[in-house]
């Protein structure tokens, strides 16, 4: 938390990777992905920016390992297993359930008196950048939307044939015979600013569908006569990797519209 608070704050994702032990953590101890050397962690560098950061466990991670039926007798991979299945018998799906969370996340923060609810964003990378995309689609209380290393287009995903790059978390019943693909979820925080950063050789988000999901969405913000408000940054010949410069633009954009 910054000593000063500005009003303008940050909820942050944390991604996946299948670092179970991590989760919020990440926030000042993982350089995710790519080379972070001497730069500030995530968590303090938006801080020290002058944003209050709020960033919890999802299902299975950190805290929440043995958060399973099987409590402390699994961990980790095999609680997210075990709660998947446990949540489709149940009528529920495990994204559903880590989105909800980060929901009441958003309504906590909503709470403090130290915040000004019209400044409120949202970032996190791989499935934190899934988790971002999703929140900001149901929720307008989030006014400016940051995923990072996330643009999956569902239907060329499996085109692609490397469905397994993801973990189970990631799959939501009926989505795709529903008629909706990432494209419509991305739209849905029009005509509110978000940016995208992604590497255009990243196998989780295949380029086509990235293209796809760009080409509908400045459609839509400028039916809204914000064209201004979305910005695709795709890197050519990045992979799956969250970079230093993505960090920096992403600062610059939230600097900009908080």
């Amino acid at each position: 938390m910054p000593d000063k608070p500005n009003g303008a704050a940050v909820l942050y994702c944390h991604y996946h990777g299948g670092k179970y032990d991590l989760g919020k953590d990440e926030l000042f101890l993982e350089p995710l992905f790519g080379e972070w050397q001497d730069k500030t962690p995530r968590g303090p560098a938006l801080a020290q920016a002058g944003y209050l950061v709020l960033a919890i466990d999802a299902y299975s991670f950190g805290e929440r390992q043995h958060q399973g039926p099987a409590g402390e007798r699994e961990s980790g991979r095999e609680t997210e297993n075990a709660l998947f299945k446990r949540f489709l018998w149940e009528g529920r799906n495990l994204w559903a359930m880590m989105v909800y969370d980060d929901l009441l996340a958003l309504n906590y923060l909503l709470t403090r008196t130290d915040i000004d609810p019209t400044r409120i964003a949202i970032t996190g990378a791989s499935m934190g950048g899934s988790r971002a995309t999703w929140l900001a689609a149901i929720d307008e209380r989030i006014k400016v939307i940051a995923p990072v290393v996330q643009y999956t287009r569902y239907q060329n995903f499996v085109a692609s044939g490397e469905v397994n790059h993801h973990s189970f978390y990631y799959y939501v019943p009926n989505v795709l015979k529903a008629g909706l693909d990432m494209e419509a979820i991305v739209a849905l925080s029009a005509p509110r600013p978000q940016i995208v950063l992604v590497g255009d050789s990243d196998v989780l988000s295949p380029a086509d569908g990235m293209q796809i999901i760009t080409d509908f969405t400045r459609k839509v913000y400028a039916l809204y006569g914000a064209d201004n408000h979305f910005e695709p940054h795709i890197y050519e010949g990045l992979a799956h990797v969250y970079t230093v410069e993505m960090f920096d633009t992403m600062l610059n954009f939230f600097n900009r519209y908080l």
